[in-house]
């Protein structure tokens, strides 16, 4: 069965929209754009339509890719100082010869929405952190979706340890006490490791990396890998050779992607509702 990242992001937001319309405050969405690559753009005109749907408001800030790096940090600063903002990222990756470290950890950990500061990193494997990078929590919110048997859920196998998906990913699952395995590049015969998973999770950005051959029969399997191809956006999974193996499969795109917005915009609600004084559930 194909599992619909769509359908799952229209929940999440069905409920971010009703407790942003009782909120004494329109909260603030931000997003700093440099240059003008043309994936990056249509993503942020992307969530910019999703924010004013959500209620929220939202403030762009764009820059030309010449710009100095200095005047970037000085908006980034001037928005972290804007009592209304519940949220902020710089739209990643930014173009060459910009100290993308330097501009991520120029916003205030409080609104790191994204959750890529080195503050919020550290809080977030303590367990102190109040939420969850997009994208790992949108892969727990695609497994979670499927309400399996805890049989069902004997061993996790996670393909890949980068900052981004695997690595917080895993953290993640270790912390529901679910086994985990990983496999990395240096990982010897990695297929016969993922056909044991009752969960295979993939986020690598190798496009046909994982085949039938890696697929235990009955399985999960959830693709948050991304790269492109042929001008399309594809997955790890080689799908027509997989086909049916799977009982669950969230492809790419289709899956992971949908979720991982409305975990952003889940973000910005917990953080307006702190600035409420909302408890946040």
């Amino acid at each position: 069965m194909l599992i619909d990242g769509k359908a799952i992001a229209q929940t999440i937001y069905a409920d971010i929209a009703a407790r942003v319309a009782v909120l004494p405050f329109t909260p603030v969405f931000c997003d700093v754009l440099i240059g003008n690559d043309p994936a990056s753009i249509q993503y942020v005109n992307m969530k910019a339509k999703r924010a004013e749907q959500l209620g929220f408001k939202f403030l762009r800030s764009d820059f030309p890719s010449f710009v100095p790096e200095a005047d970037v940090l000085t908006r980034i600063s001037e928005i972290c100082h804007m009592p209304e903002v519940a949220g902020l990222i710089v739209q990643l990756p930014a173009p060459v010869g910009f100290n993308q470290s330097a501009l991520v950890n120029a916003i205030s950990p409080d609104i790191d929405v994204d959750c890529l500061t080195n503050v919020n990193s550290s809080l977030f494997y303590a367990g102190g952190l109040s939420f969850v990078p997009p994208t790992p929590a949108a892969v727990l919110a695609v497994l979670d979706s499927l309400t399996l048997p805890p049989e069902k859920l004997a061993r996790c196998v996670v393909v890949g340890q980068g900052d981004l998906v695997g690595r917080p990913v895993s953290f993640l699952l270790r912390a529901r006490d679910l086994e985990v395995e990983i496999i990395t590049r240096e990982t010897e015969h990695p297929e016969r490791i993922a056909r044991q998973a009752d969960v295979l999770i993939t986020a690598v950005g190798r496009p046909g990396l994982v085949t039938a051959e890696w697929v235990k029969p009955g399985a999960v399997l959830i693709d948050a890998g991304t790269a492109e191809s042929g001008g399309s956006v594809v997955g790890d999974v080689d799908r027509a050779s997989v086909g049916d193996i799977p009982a669950y499969f969230s492809p790419t795109p289709g899956g992971v992607g949908p979720v991982t917005i409305a975990k952003l915009f889940w973000n910005v609600l917990r953080v307006a509702e702190r600035k409420a004084g909302i408890s946040s559930k």
